[in-house]
Formats: C-alpha cells, sequence, structure tokens
C-alpha cells in the first residue's frame, strides 16, 4: 500500500513540475531542457523528431505541395500517422493548453528533442540552413491551427507585447481591411496593429493595410512577425550551440550519434518481406521496380557475372529485402558465378557471405538492405558499380544509360539535371515516374521502397496523379532559401 501511495504522490509532483514547464503545445525553445535522460531516449527522441522534419522537407521539394496549404497540411499530418508519430500530430492539429498529462509528455518531447537536433545541425552552415527551414515551417503550422485564447495565453507565457485592436477601430477601418487582406471571413478574425519594418514580406507582397506607418495584419498572417523573430532566435542559438560543441563530446556515447544524425535514415528497414520473389522474375523486375542502383548492378552481374564485394553486400541485401529467400539468392549468385569460376571456388570464397546476409553465419544478425543515405555516401572505387549511380556516375555516362533505356530528351535533361545539382534522390524519384509512365511525387528514401511502390502501382494499389513538371518542385527549394534570406536581411 505504502509503495502504491509513493507512486501516485511521485506522478503528481512530476505532472505539476511539467505544467509549469510547458504551460503552451507550441514553444519559442528559448530555455534548454533539464534533467536527466536515458541514452536510448536521447536517440530515440533524436530520430522522431528527424523523421518530423524530413517529412516537412518531403512535402515540399519531393511532393511539390504548395507550403501552408491545406493539402500540405493534410500530407504532413498522414505522413507523421503512418510513422507512428501521433503525439507530433496532436500538438500539430491543434495547439493549445491542455493540462492532460498525456499532452504535456507531448511538450516535453519536442522540448527536448528540439534541443538534440540543435547540437546535431550546428555544426555546417548548410545544416544550420536546413534545420531553421524546416522549423520555421513547423513552428509556421502550428501557430496556423491556434485560435482565439491560445494565441492570447501564447502572447502572454512569451511576453510577446502584441494585442489585437478594438472592434470600433477595426470597424472603421472594416473596408480597407476586406480589400486589402487575402483572407475570407475578415469580420470574424482578430486584428493586430505593428510596425510596417516587422512585417515587411507582407508589405512587399501587398497582404497588408498600412496606415500612418502602422501595418494591420489578421491573425493568420501575425506568424511572419513571430517566425521572423524566431528565426533571428534559432540563428544565434545554433551558433552558441556551435561553440559549446566541444563540452558535449565530451561523452564519447554522445559524438557518433550527433555526428552522423542527419545521415541517419528513420523510415522502414525492410529487414524482412512478406513476399516472395523467385530469382527467374529478377530480369523482368529489374527493368520496371529496381530503382537505377539495383538495375545496374544486376545489369552488371548478369553481363560479367561477378560482382566485387561493396556491390555483392549492396544487391545482395536489397534481394533479401524484396522477398528472394536464401536458398534462391545462394542458387542465384551461384549459377552467375560458376560461369567464371568453378563451383569449388565459390562455395569456398562467397557462398560465406550470402548466408552472412541472411544471418546464418558470423554473428547471426537480421541485417538490413541499404537506405539512401547509406548508398550516395558510400565510396566507390574503380572498377566498381555499386553506390549511387546519380551521384557516383559522371554525367555523360549517366545520360547514355538513361538514353539507352529509352528515356525521351526532355525526361532525361530533368533527370541528368537533378544529378548535377546534387539532388540525388529527387532524381530517383524523378526517374521512378518516367519508368512507371506516371506521376505520383514519391518521395525515395530507400531502394526496397522504391520497389515496394513500384510493385502496388502495377498491381493497381495506388493509382497515379496527373503529370506535373519537375522544375516547381525545385524552384520550392530555392524559393524557400531565398525567403530565409529575405526575412534574415530585413530583421
Amino acid at each position: 500500500m505504502d509503495f502504491k501511495i509513493k507512486r501516485k504522490s511521485t506522478k503528481s509532483v512530476i505532472a505539476g513540475g511539467l505544467l509549469e514547464t510547458y504551460p503552451h503545445d507550441l514553444q519559442m525553445y528559448k530555455l534548454p531542457p533539464v534533467g536527466d535522460i536515458s541514452l536510448q531516449e536521447f536517440e530515440t527522441l533524436a530520430l522522431e523528431r528527424l523523421t518530423l522534419l524530413r517529412c516537412l522537407a518531403t512535402a515540399t521539394t519531393l511532393k511539390g505541395l504548395r507550403l501552408y496549404s491545406e493539402e500540405w497540411c493534410d500530407f504532413i499530418l498522414g505522413d507523421l500517422r503512418s510513422q507512428g508519430l501521433k503525439y507530433y500530430v496532436k500538438l500539430c492539429e491543434k495547439s493549445g493548453c491542455s493540462t492532460q498529462d498525456v499532452d504535456l509528455q507531448a511538450r516535453r518531447k519536442d522540448h527536448i528533442a528540439h534541443f538534440i537536433l540543435r547540437l546535431a545541425y550546428c555544426r555546417t552552415e548548410e545544416l544550420r540552413r536546413w534545420f531553421i527551414s524546416r522549423e520555421i515551417e513547423l513552428f509556421r503550422m502550428r501557430f496556423m491551427t491556434m485560435k482565439g485564447d491560445s494565441v492570447d495565453n501564447f502572447f502572454t507565457i512569451n511576453n510577446l507585447c502584441y494585442t489585437n485592436i478594438s472592434e470600433e477601430e477595426k470597424d472603421e477601418l472594416i473596408i480597407n481591411l476586406r480589400e486589402s487582406t487575402h483572407h475570407p471571413n475578415i469580420d470574424k478574425m482578430k486584428f493586430y496593429k505593428v510596425k510596417f519594418f516587422e512585417v515587411l514580406d507582407l508589405v512587399k507582397t501587398r497582404k497588408v493595410y498600412l496606415k500612418d506607418g502602422y501595418a494591420y495584419i489578421p491573425h493568420k498572417d501575425f506568424i511572419s512577425v513571430l517566425s521572423a523573430q524566431y528565426r533571428v532566435h534559432l540563428r544565434q542559438s545554433l551558433a552558441i550551440a556551435c561553440h559549446h560543441l566541444g563540452e558535449v563530446e565530451q561523452d564519447e556515447r554522445l559524438v557518433s550519434l550527433l555526428k552522423g544524425l542527419h545521415q541517419s535514415y528513420t523510415g522502414n528497414d525492410y529487414s524482412d518481406s512478406k513476399s516472395v520473389i523467385p530469382i527467374e522474375s529478377l530480369d523482368t523486375l529489374s527493368i520496371k521496380s529496381f530503382p537505377l542502383c539495383m538495375r545496374q548492378l544486376h545489369e552488371f552481374l548478369r553481363s560479367t557475372h561477378h560482382l566485387k564485394h561493396g556491390g555483392r553486400l549492396q544487391y545482395g541485401l536489397f534481394l533479401k529485402g524484396i522477398g528472394v529467400t536464401l536458398e534462391d539468392s545462394l542458387k542465384f549468385w551461384r549459377q552467375e558465378f560458376t560461369k567464371v569460376m568453378d563451383l569449388d571456388k565459390f562455395e569456398k570464397q562467397y557462398s560465406y557471405n550470402v548466408r552472412y546476409n541472411y544471418g546464418k553465419e558470423g554473428s547471426k544478425k537480421n541485417y538490413s538492405p541499404f537506405n539512401c543515405l547509406k548508398i550516395i555516401n558510400n565510396n566507390v572505387g574503380p572498377g566498381e558499380c555499386h553506390g549511387c549511380p546519380f551521384k557516383h556516375s559522371d554525367a555523360n555516362v549517366l545520360k547514355n544509360k538513361l538514353k539507352g533505356y529509352g528515356f525521351e530528351q526532355q525526361a532525361l535533361h530533368d533527370v541528368v539535371d537533378l544529378a548535377k545539382r546534387g539532388h540525388y534522390q529527387i532524381a530517383c524519384s524523378k526517374y521512378f515516374d518516367v519508368v512507371q509512365s506516371c506521376n505520383i511525387g514519391l518521395g525515395i528514401n530507400h531502394p526496397n521502397q522504391y520497389f515496394e511502390e513500384s510493385q502496388k502501382l502495377l498491381k493497381g494499389d495506388i493509382k497515379s496523379e496527373p503529370k506535373k513538371d519537375i522544375k516547381p518542385i525545385i524552384k520550392d527549394e530555392i524559393n524557400d532559401i531565398e525567403e530565409m534570406d529575405f526575412d534574415e536581411n530585413f530583421k
């Protein structure tokens, strides 16, 4: 009985502390978290936050959805649900001031994860830029879902001295507000009166009413003021975090995690397949359902009857992930290799590696197929054909390969141009669309994901969307960077 009472009492104290620390779903992240956390939770929270930010990036750069549009928000929330991140869905759907323990715990995770990623993304200007852009998008999205009292509470908690104009003043200006503000239901909206230089992005696009040096902005556009302040705060905070990295990394357990976090894969590991793929179908599948990296490995193996270690590992694990059994895999490799060597040599030097991939030799782990980030960051030496062809192939070699596959001139140019710009995964997505004769805007993160989505499409489980040009997607990404610089200069 004493034990139960003690547990109940402890939980009550923790809940009270969380309510005081996290009174609102939306945070400006001005104070770092204090307390103990296990290494496992540290890593879990970091990867969940990274999944969230990558979801935002996918919606814009790969799906080509307009920032903050209804379709953009729906895609992000749906993706988060499919990833099992329901607490982030709740924080994004309706930010408020709930006192329920489940909401307080969600705010705690959100807070800690943000600061972990600061340590991981403060190292280079490129990483800082990506992190700031995604966090700004997340902040704006969450603010836009707030209503009435939640907004007022957010201002009070963060000491933001902004109050909405009175109904009398609004009635006097209502005609001008309707003409200058591009939102429906103007009569029901709260308006704020701020110095015009605080919302230069809105002034530039002529979305606000100006009078006597003040801009009258509705609640939905007030985020322009906050995001400019938040951007400056993040830039300064990342600079400070970078300065103190040496102290943090005295703990060797954190070094490898933080340094490699931006390259971590956060999706399905495809270590187990629910289907069985016969090796007799690999030639056909390689044309229609293999990503280019695996297609070129298959073709090279078929033509030379040999692959070096890097290629065997990358392709062998991919075959395992799509559903080729160990017995069939051994048969497949044996049939090819024994065309240039005797059976005894294959059994002594190569069959062990095949069984190793399936966890039957060595440490007997259930190894996962390589994801795109791992493949892209692989070192590829002379005479090797593994890695990512969009990164590791010469542009002319890539162009000739695609031309040999029957790519039309425009599609060929689009894919090669994306590869030259360093957009390797977007190039792979475009390759997918061309091969499948569709345009579903798939965000490619894993070769086995490519195969899985191709099979769904061929079986009619998913339907393609109307064709879209690839260029607006790249333009959105460039505009995102320009918008960041625009806000920073004005601040």
